[in-house]
């Protein structure tokens, strides 16, 4: 699958918004405003912040994204991560490859060599229907079932502060006895594999990385 070439990670940096994305077992159902947050540290890797708000609460995820191969100019990146995320100690790993990305790094299709997860990510909380489309076609020539696409509510105005009610990682125990759907990916990053019901957590970044769950 051809994938992004030559990425200039500095550019990447920054906050990316969650369009839309294909739905997934560790991916919340009722997810919104949606984000990720990459920044470049001193050693070349990468700072992952994301963050989802289910029923008025705060989700986030955080992580370290580095290249798969630091010898390709292709942009297929690993993810490492540790779960559950109030207690870290199971290492994951998964995919994020650059699918596409714009002249000015403003929209990005970020998939996977499975095909079964699928993010449209942008600078801005709203898209073009125009853009869209054009992701969406792309993706749809490189083999992936877009009619899977479920796009992400992004309000104007997105709840912030100390009092922001947050989880602190109960969300994870009910996923595991299928007693919820709002449960966090890693994102917009990557999939991973653990056993059986553990299966395509995921999540969005930039680079490849290592990805450090905290349900705050």
């Amino acid at each position: 699958m051809e994938v992004v070439k030559n990425l200039d990670i500095q550019r990447y940096m920054g906050k990316w918004y969650e369009i839309a994305s294909f739905p997934s077992f560790f991916q919340p159902k009722k997810g919104e405003n949606t984000s990720a947050f990459y920044t470049l540290k001193e050693d070349g890797t990468v700072h992952v912040l994301n963050e989802t708000f289910v029923n008025g609460k705060k989700d986030s995820i955080e992580g370290t994204a580095y290249k798969a191969d630091p010898k390709s100019d292709e942009a297929k990146l690993k993810v490492k991560f540790y779960v559950p995320p109030f207690l870290p100690i199971i290492p994951v790993t998964g995919d994020y490859w650059v699918l596409y990305i714009d002249e000015d790094y403003q929209y990005v299709l970020v998939g996977g060599p499975t095909k079964k997860y699928l993010w449209i990510l942008c600078r801005q909380k709203h898209m073009d229907e125009e853009i869209y489309n054009m992701l969406e076609q792309k993706a749809k020539d490189l083999g992936y079932d877009v009619s899977k696409l479920h796009k992400t509510p992004q309000s104007d105005s997105t709840p912030e502060g100390e009092h922001v009610p947050q989880e602190k990682g109960f969300w994870w125990i009910k996923s595991l006895f299928g007693k919820t759907g709002e449960v966090w990916t890693v994102d917009h990053t990557a999939s991973a594999s653990l056993s059986s019901r553990q299966t395509n957590l995921c999540f969005m970044a930039g680079n490849t990385h290592t990805m450090r769950y905290s349900h705050s």
